[in-house]
């Protein structure tokens, strides 16, 4: 069993509009969590692209929606949405998130593509 403290989770601002706090788990690789504020549009313009990583997000509050080039669908509370490596997507709203990604995310295999 593996154990992180909220005192000990990493603070990023993505952009203006989103806020991440990471939550790694000491030798980790399989898997990691953050905890996503979002209030607006990320990314700012374009798509997110993970080339390795799959996420699963789920909605801890707020609401919004979550889409891709074609696709849009609404978010709210206790939703849950699987990312599959390789797919575009952006988010939008005032939602708390909880991302989790396998492998664990880094950052030589995220894009943001236009």
């Amino acid at each position: 069993m593996k154990h992180v403290k909220a005192a000990d989770g990493k603070r990023f601002q993505n952009s203006m509009n989103c806020i991440a706090i990471e939550y790694l788990f000491e030798g980790e690789e399989d898997i990691n969590n953050a905890v996503i504020e979002l209030n607006g549009r990320y990314p700012d313009k374009g798509l997110s692209l993970n080339e390795v990583c799959k996420e699963v997000i789920y909605v801890i509050e707020g609401n919004g929606i979550i889409g891709d080039s074609i696709n849009t669908f609404n978010l709210t509370k206790d939703d849950m949405v699987q990312i599959e490596s390789g797919e575009q997507y952006y988010l939008e709203g005032k939602m708390k998130l909880l991302i989790s990604s396998a492998p664990a995310w880094y950052p030589e295999q995220y894009k943001i593509v236009f």
